[in-house]
């Protein structure tokens, strides 16, 4: 609805209605309205906005629609921009860009200390928690009292992320922190020494950044204080940007359990070639394998022209098999991913897996031997055969599916790159093995 009022507006040139429209949006709904818009429109309707929340809409916006409006600004209105931006959210914006984009936005920084902050963090590994940290906090002294501190977040909070927790620090060196709370709660004569919490949760600027986002969610934290190696604190990691990282975490990890390569643009930035490009591997792989599988029905072939019913139960086995190792696949990356489960836990794991795969297995087999035997001329011999074969598939299938992640998890591999096509293909494949073994023996007269 706001985009048809804003190109209505745009093409009355009623530009005040536009920026009080404006006023009444979120940043990021405004961000998300100027991707539907034409480059003409979107770089008009941004440059109506106020200085702050340009800035935010702009740290919202895709990366293809910020370039389209740094090339079509210029250098004072980009300053602004860069001006107003948090600095972890401009190092986002560059980290992003071209490197002549990066130039372009390095250069209209004129304020030296924040153009140097932006450097040191760009500096930091891409998957650290130094490069997703903002170094704009509240630092206190212990000498000092709960009024001083109370003055300090008043003169210059405003230009602070987050005000809601404030670090204590002495020579630089973190030592502890104070809640808003419990400064508006206590006495202003008390020393900040006295109500200072010294138990501190805190990470260093090279620890994983997704760890981090982690330790935040897990204990239900505002932010989280970053040091060096010497303790010294240099930054935060707030709640949002945790947020930001987990989606990230969770895109990526869905994307590889559907094996597809990550990719940090949206569905609809992204070209047909590039779809077909990250696609295109792992389906060739997956292809590859296959034909393992085509081998062994190959060899069995004899057998398969004795009894041509034996060809009707394959697909049934080889999707069950997969279903169930993808169901013990999705539970355990879950788990990994969040901290429920670790690898020292894996015979634990294939211990439970087992108990819950022969309790799926019989309850399924003895379904299936009844329809078998009722279908089939009352054939109570491959009743069995089945039966069997899917009771040693689904445990089987439940023990590759549970330990797959965990020895990916192990060797320092994403878990997620055994998922379902991974673990479905290893399966078919195991599945066929499995089925004319126990078939071969029982029906050996037969055959």
């Amino acid at each position: 609805m706001g985009k048809e009022i804003i190109q209505e507006h745009l093409q009355a040139r009623q530009y005040k209605e536009i920026r009080k429209l404006l006023e009444t949006m979120y940043p990021v709904d405004v961000a998300l309205m100027l991707e539907e818009l034409n480059i003409k429109e979107m770089i008009l309707t941004f440059r109506l906005l106020g200085k702050e929340e340009a800035a935010e809409t702009f740290s919202h916006m895709n990366s293809d629609d910020r370039e389209h409006l740094i090339n079509a600004l210029t250098d004072s209105e980009l300053e602004e921009v860069m001006d107003e931006m948090y600095i972890d959210d401009a190092v986002d914006v560059l980290e992003e860009m071209p490197a002549n984009v990066v130039d372009r936005l390095l250069m209209v920084v004129t304020d030296e200390r924040l153009r140097g902050q932006i450097n040191v963090l760009l500096q930091y590994p891409e998957d650290s928690a130094g490069s997703i940290m903002n170094v704009e906090y509240i630092g206190l002294r212990k000498d000092m009292t709960v009024a001083d501190a109370i003055m300090k977040i008043r003169q210059v909070g405003l230009n602070k992320e987050t005000i809601y927790t404030c670090y204590v620090t002495e020579k630089r060196k973190l030592i502890g922190s104070v809640d808003v709370k419990d400064l508006l709660t206590s006495s202003e004569n008390k020393s900040i020494e006295e109500i200072m919490e010294t138990n501190l949760l805190y990470a260093n600027t090279h620890d994983d950044k997704e760890e981090v986002a982690n330790r935040i969610n897990k204990y239900g934290l505002v932010a989280i204080p970053i040091v060096d190696n010497e303790m010294c604190m240099v930054g935060i990691v707030t709640v949002d940007d945790a947020m930001i990282v987990l989606q990230e975490a969770a895109t990526e990890d869905m994307s590889r359990m559907a094996g597809v390569a990550p990719n940090e643009y949206s569905y609809f930035s992204t070209s047909v070639f590039h779809h077909a490009k990250n696609r295109s591997p792992w389906l060739l792989f997956l292809m590859l394998s296959a034909t393992v599988t085509g081998l062994i029905l190959a060899h069995y072939e004899a057998a398969m022209a004795t009894m041509p019913n034996l060809i009707t139960f394959i697909p049934m086995l080889m999707g069950t098999g997969g279903n169930c190792g993808s169901q013990s696949s999705t539970l355990i990356i879950r788990g990994l991913a969040l901290n429920e489960i670790e690898f020292k836990n894996i015979f634990r794991v294939v211990f439970k897996e087992v108990r819950i795969a022969i309790l799926v297995s019989l309850f399924l087999a003895v379904i299936n031997g009844i329809r078998i035997y009722l279908m089939y001329g009352q054939d109570l011999m491959l009743a069995v055969a089945i039966g069997i074969t899917m009771v040693a598939v689904i445990c089987l299938a439940k023990v590759v599916g549970s330990t797959l992640p965990l020895i990916a998890y192990k060797f320092g591999l994403d878990p997620a790159l055994m998922a379902a096509p991974l673990i479905t293909t290893l399966l078919d494949t195991s599945t066929i093995l499995v089925y004319f073994s126990i078939v071969t023996v029982i029906f050996h007269n037969r055959l």
